[in-house]
């Protein structure tokens, strides 16, 4: 069965619930404890561009039990690390107060921050991001034109952004506004090939505005370190179980895309642009653009579009029940977003969201 995985990026923070740029310390202990021991309930703990966050990531899995049950053992051991630097974690895709974020003490990143000013200086943002196996790059090329016209979806249910520099910003997925700033990022238009992939790569490189391809920021691309395909549209979600069901998803998708169907034309790539401003303008709380007929529909419908889009590829891998009892969770409670919302009306205020959500992202259920 083809594998996949899970990266998950999140704020560091104070027990008060306030931004703190301790990634360095919190690596150097996460360094400490694999060298005194073998046990690996999580994958590899990393580094991301601003100290003020980091970034776990799981093993390959072809169960999604199995998934599941080790994003909640990354988290718990990530909130361990964090903790031993005076600091907790927190899986917001943006923090809500004013933050005047650090770039890590790396060359490469140094040089992002010179060459991309405010774009880089903004980003402390955190998303989710879902590996599924391929065999090789032309069949990740084929799971990538077929799905593009899904990742609207997925960024909808995965929303968790509501707030920016401590305000409301208006939309579901801030984070995806802030992202799409990169000159690389965002929706593509079919590739067709690996040949064409490796063409637009290359060409990006030769026009000199990206430093190298670990700037390719596409809302879905090859990995340049695995033999997957990474889709990164994905706000960092609140529950851990939103996060595998993300990874089932996708994995639905590449299925989907190589079971030899016929495939429907091609949306234009402004077209998914727009389709993608709406899922992170209003998320899960309004319409969306249905991928299949390219008008209005509300959210829960179009949910159920993908479901249903994907539900022979979750027969098959034995996935369908498990989807389909977490997406009905998530539309019954909301997205991350939808919960800080809730939160707000309670009274909460930007350092108590925080807090709840610290709570959340370590939560055993």
């Amino acid at each position: 069965m083809r594998t996949m995985g899970v990266e998950e990026e999140f704020l560091l923070v104070t027990p008060e619930g306030r931004p703190t740029a301790v990634a360095p310390t919190v690596l150097r202990h996460a360094a400490l404890d694999e060298e005194a021991t073998s046990a690996e309930p999580g994958g590899d703990l990393e580094k991301e561009f601003k100290r003020e966050q980091v970034e776990t990531s799981t093993h390959p899995r072809t169960d999604v039990r199995e998934l599941l049950d080790e994003i909640r053992a990354g988290r718990a051991r990530t909130s361990e690390y964090a903790r031993l630097a005076g600091a907790e974690i927190a899986a917001l895709a943006t923090a809500p107060q004013e933050v005047e974020s650090t770039v890590v003490p790396d060359r490469r990143a140094q040089e992002i921050r010179a060459r991309f000013a405010m774009t880089a200086r903004d980003q402390l943002t955190c998303g989710c991001h879902v590996h599924v196996e391929v065999g090789d790059d032309d069949e990740g090329v084929r799971i990538l034109d077929h799905l593009r016209r899904w990742t609207p979806v997925l960024l909808a249910l995965s929303a968790n952004s509501p707030a920016w520099q401590g305000s409301h910003s208006g939309y579901a997925s801030y984070r995806s506004q802030v992202w799409g700033r990169w000159p690389t990022a965002g929706p593509t238009a079919p590739f067709g090939d690996a040949a064409g992939y490796r063409r637009v790569i290359e060409e990006l490189l030769a026009s000199g505005t990206i430093l190298d391809d670990g700037m390719v920021y596409f809302d879905a691309r090859l990995s340049a370190r695995y033999p997957t395909v990474e889709v990164r549209v994905a706000d960092v979600c609140l529950d851990a179980a939103d996060a595998a069901l993300q990874a089932v998803l996708v994995r639905g998708l590449a299925e989907t895309a190589l079971a030899g169907g016929a495939e429907p034309p091609q949306p234009r790539t402004e077209l998914l642009r727009a389709a993608t401003w709406r899922a992170a303008h209003s998320g899960l709380s309004g319409d969306l653009v249905s991928p299949t007929t390219g008008r209005p529909s509300p959210a829960a419908d179009v949910v159920a579009e993908l479901l249903a889009h994907v539900r022979p590829a979750l027969e098959a891998t034995g996935d369908l029940e498990w989807a389909e009892r977490q997406t009905a969770t998530v539309l019954l409670r909301g997205n991350g977003a939808i919960q800080q919302q809730a939160w707000r009306a309670e009274g909460a205020d930007d350092d108590e969201v925080v807090r709840r959500a610290i709570a959340r992202t370590i939560s055993p259920h």
